[in-house]
């Protein structure tokens, strides 16, 4: 296979200071559901090459649950949240010590950090996260992220572990996120079956417009999937962080010249780390229907939201809450903190500001508090 031209998103990738780097359970575990030592130890050398040629690196893996199977005997990844999360309690000892050895190979110290939703949804949370990443890094080590699969329930759950580590990029304030799979790059389709175009650039969100992402892997051991994987990096570049989207077996490659997988190019600015919480951490509680002038002053003009543009309300939320922002086709074009409780806004849709009572002339959305999507 011929290497891909060496591109600027390659090139940002490649020379990244602080990185962020997401490798799924297939790529650590054996079909049986132990962890492979050998498979782990390959990654851990490429990570500690990158950490050698001056890198902080950021490692958010999967495979607590996968390698908890083994363990209590249970043949196939569990369905049930209960079972998950015993797996899990099991299984993170496992990966945590795993990993310690691993990279205490090369006198480095792993630092474990478990998320749940939570801990990015509530902005304090989010701080508190921050302050930790950054305190780690300084003194060195190396911080192993995953999400708490032993207490995180359906509804706090990040979903997979490739949109964790694209909000983990944006939190810590990373230079590039790598994705690592069993898959070697992304593709128009199924590369198992024929016509599957290898796609190896992604300049902007055109040149993914008719890949057919599939949503889980052949194993059974993840939650992910290519298609998570291309929604993440789809995040993380819109944000402005370059991804480079690769097989863990090309892991050596992959961090270092970064001539293998596909890249994506950062196509968006970097927002501030409230603006990323806002626009794409926390949970929105409600939906603003815009009609297509007020689309055009929120998304081109950035300007606040007024309650003449506002064409339907849906939702139950209050003053201080995050809500979608949704054109007239039903795309959600941005997200902002509204400045109304939703039983206030009915009787504000569609009047202009000079015809609304004096104390409720006011904006439905600060055009400070409010983030335009790039879709």
């Amino acid at each position: 296979m011929t290497a891909p031209a060496v591109s600027q998103a390659r090139r940002a990738v490649a020379s990244a200071n602080r990185i962020v780097v997401k490798v799924g359970s297939s790529s650590l575990t054996t079909a049986e559901g132990g962890l492979d030592p050998a498979r782990l130890d390959a990654l851990v050398d490429a990570l500690a090459a990158r950490c050698a040629a001056g890198s902080q690196v950021v490692l958010v893996s999967s495979g607590a649950i996968a390698a908890g199977l083994a363990p209590l005997k249970l043949s196939r990844r569990p369905r049930d949240l209960a079972t998950q999360q015993a797996a899990a309690s099991v299984g993170q000892l496992t990966l945590a010590h795993a990993y310690a050895n691993s990279f205490g190979r090369y006198s480095l110290t792993v630092g474990q950090v478990l998320l749940t939703a939570d801990d990015v949804v509530r902005r304090a949370h989010y701080r508190n996260a921050q302050r930790t990443f950054s305190r780690l890094l300084a003194l060195g080590a190396v911080p192993v992220v995953n999400e708490n699969d032993t207490v995180a329930t359906e509804e706090i759950r990040f979903g997979d572990n490739d949109r964790l580590a694209a909000l983990v990029a944006h939190l810590v304030g990373a230079d590039a996120l790598f994705l690592l799979s069993d898959v070697d790059a992304l593709y128009s389709g199924d590369p198992r079956k024929p016509g599957a175009v290898r796609i190896s650039e992604v300049a902007g969100a055109s040149d993914v417009d008719g890949v057919q992402a599939g949503t889980a892997g052949a194993s059974g051991l993840g939650t992910g999937g290519m298609a998570s994987k291309l929604a993440a990096a789809r995040l993380a570049s819109s944000a402005g962080i370059p991804v480079l989207l690769a097989g863990s077996s090309d892991a050596s490659r992959a961090l270092s010249a970064a001539d293998v997988g596909t890249a994506f190019a950062a196509t968006g600015s970097r927002l501030t780390a409230r603006r990323f919480w806002l626009g794409y951490a926390t949970d929105a509680n409600g939906r603003l229907h815009l009609d297509d002038g007020a689309v055009a002053a929120v998304v081109g003009r950035r300007r606040s939201l007024l309650a003449a543009g506002i064409t339907g309300v849906d939702g139950d939320f209050e003053a201080g809450d995050v809500v979608e922002l949704v054109s007239h086709a039903g795309e959600t074009v941005a997200r902002g903190v509204v400045g109304y409780d939703s039983a206030e806004l009915p009787s504000l849709i569609g009047r202009k500001t000079h015809d609304l009572p004096e104390e409720q002339r006011r904006e439905v959305v600060h055009a400070d508090d409010l983030v335009p999507l790039h879709r």
